[in-house]
């Protein structure tokens, strides 16, 4: 396998199923799929038991105790038998040509970010039920889809790809032995954002690693929902607090 999908999970399964069904449609199949699940859903479980999956699978769940992406995701990073990590969120549908960039561009010591299209209720809904149509000229004719050039797939033209300035935990891959290196995942934070993206960009950044743009090559389209959180000043509060301290290996995290 060249890599391995890391799918964040919580109860969604119509979301799931639509961005499943996109990995289906991946150019690059040579993957094993893990489903990381902050909980332990009955219908999460009964809709993941019955799907066909063309890929090696494993499906990991914990109880459902609050927020806890950081260590579900430092168990799937574990589990994982390949050093190459992608990692996406289950509410997020896939262009066919994403995994191919992902598996094309790895290399040690190197983070590559991605972006993503934030899709509007009625075309998630298309999605969702899915229906077979073109996403990118609905993208430009109803509103509400936000950031809406990340939609555009510069293909062979990689000279019009855009850097990144930030890494998206939804659009990001990585090597194990690089993420290890700073003991993975900070289950310190209990809150949504932060902790799954910056504070990894950080860390991985002060270890040696850099960033390499995937912008408008590893297309992406986030389904919509209201969002669960509010704002981060909690979690940047405690980010910066390490920052201070300079804790590039966390003390919570992997290793404990």
């Amino acid at each position: 396998m060249k890599a391995s999908l890391i799918i964040s999970i919580y109860k969604n399964t119509r979301a799931l199923e639509a961005v499943l069904d996109s990995v289906k449609r991946q150019t690059e199949q040579d993957i094993e799929v893990i489903l990381s699940e902050d909980g332990e859903d009955a219908q999460m479980a009964a809709f993941i038991k019955a799907y066909e999956f063309p890929w090696p699978m494993q499906h990991l769940t914990q109880p459902d105790e609050g927020w806890r992406k950081e260590k579900a995701l430092n168990r799937a990073v574990v589990a994982a038998k390949n050093d190459w990590l992608i990692f996406i969120d289950g509410d997020c549908v896939l262009h066919p040509r994403f995994i191919e960039y992902h598996v094309r561009y790895q290399q040690p010591g190197v983070m590559l970010a991605g972006k993503r299209v934030k899709l509007n209720p009625e075309l998630s809904e298309r999605c969702m039920k899915g229906e077979k149509f073109c996403l990118f000229p609905y993208l430009f004719a109803r509103r509400g889809c936000r950031y809406v050039e990340e939609a555009f797939y510069c293909g062979a033209a990689k000279w019009l790809r855009r850097k990144v300035k930030h890494l998206v935990g939804s659009n990001m891959s990585m090597s194990r032995n690089d993420l290890m290196a700073i003991n993975g995942f900070d289950e310190n934070y209990v809150l949504p954002a932060t902790g799954e993206d910056y504070d990894i960009e950080w860390r991985m950044l002060a270890n040696g690693c850099k960033m390499v743009s995937l912008r408008n090559l590893a297309v992406q389209y986030h389904l919509y929902h209201k969002e669960n959180w509010q704002d981060q000043k909690e979690n940047m509060v405690y980010c910066r607090q390490v920052q201070a301290e300079n804790t590039i290996y966390c003390k919570k995290g992997i290793k404990q």
